[in-house]
């Protein structure tokens, strides 16, 4: 019998190679109320740190959404104020531009006159030059 115990182990254990382990699960057991407490108490301290951190964040957020929406409205103004003064001026250019119509038509008049009169030097230029050629034909004896 001695023999057959004793073998008996080690089939079990050539046993045990062959299949998987078996776990064994031990009763849970409860702790103790004082720990339940103070689990309960760290649970909710560490809650009410964590809750405060994201409330802090969205108020940051919300925060520097203010100071951009600010900084924006600033920067409109401004803009504003500079389209104002470039629509001033523009009046004013268009203003000038209209006192100076008149004359600006006078420069263009007087430079059609220019140039019909360089037309009628040209001419008067080539008639001359034809007369020349003729002159002398006409001292020639005959």
């Amino acid at each position: 019998m001695a023999t057959a115990a004793e073998g008996l182990p080690e089939a079990g254990a050539q046993h045990a190679k062959q299949e998987p382990a078996v776990e064994t699960a031990e009763e849970a057991k409860e702790p103790a109320e004082a720990d339940i407490n103070e689990l309960c108490k760290d649970m909710f301290n560490k809650m009410a740190i964590y809750l405060t951190g994201e409330l802090t964040a969205t108020s940051e957020d919300y925060k520097l959404l203010e100071n951009m929406n600010k900084l924006t409205s600033l920067k409109y103004l401004e803009m504003k104020d500079i389209a104002i003064n470039i629509s001033r001026n523009l009046k004013d250019l268009n203003q000038k531009y209209a006192a100076l119509q008149p004359y600006l038509e006078q420069i263009n008049l007087i430079e059609e006159q220019v140039a019909a009169l360089e037309q009628a030097a040209y001419k008067l230029d080539a008639y001359s030059k034809k007369l020349g050629n003729y002159y002398p034909l006409l001292l020639l004896p005959r």
